[in-house]
């Protein structure tokens, strides 16, 4: 199995696993306040947007999801930690989720054959990498935050979402 097939099948398993923590997150916990500045919401959305941004070469390859809100993607902490309030943005709801998730999905193949998994430097400077080791990382985050959310969801008393060892091409929406 070449390196590219063995990294897109990944991808895919760990972008179906969100997907089925998506699907199965009630609809109490998708925004519930006791969860802080991480709901439900946000973490898939923080995951899929990162997804997104790092399977690009560069960083200046990026172009953000048409529904994309300022710093959406980022975990806030107080302001006094930060030094500025959080952005205020509107709690994307599950069929945004899941549209945004079935994008990402449909570009991991193209995505990563247009990837140079040779270069010694991603196109990410806060990361001192190579690409090939990047993209690991990258479904790493995925499969992170899903297990997160995951938990969450066995905590609430969810059934238990599926293991997915491999993934395959998938025409998701």
């Amino acid at each position: 199995m070449k390196v590219q097939a063995a990294l897109k099948s990944q991808y895919h398993a760990a972008i179906k696993t969100l997907r089925l923590v998506v699907e199965a997150c009630p609809d109490e916990l998708w925004n519930d306040p006791a969860d802080g500045q991480t709901p439900f919401w946000r973490v898939a959305y923080h995951t899929l947007f990162y997804a997104h941004f790092y399977l690009q070469q560069d960083q200046g390859d990026f172009k953000p999801w048409e529904k994309h809100q300022n710093e959406a993607q980022d975990f806030k902490r107080s302001p006094a930690e930060s030094g500025r309030a959080p952005a205020a943005c509107v709690a994307y709801t599950r069929p945004e989720v899941l549209a945004y998730l079935g994008i990402c999905d449909r570009m991991i193949d193209a995505g990563v054959d247009a990837l140079d998994l040779s270069a010694e430097r991603c196109g990410f400077p806060w990361y001192p990498m190579g690409t090939l080791e990047h993209q690991i990382v990258n479904i790493r985050h995925i499969q992170h935050h899903a297990a997160m959310l995951s938990s969450r969801l066995r905590r609430a008393g969810v059934a238990e979402v599926d293991w997915v060892g491999m993934g395959v091409v998938q025409a998701t929406d």
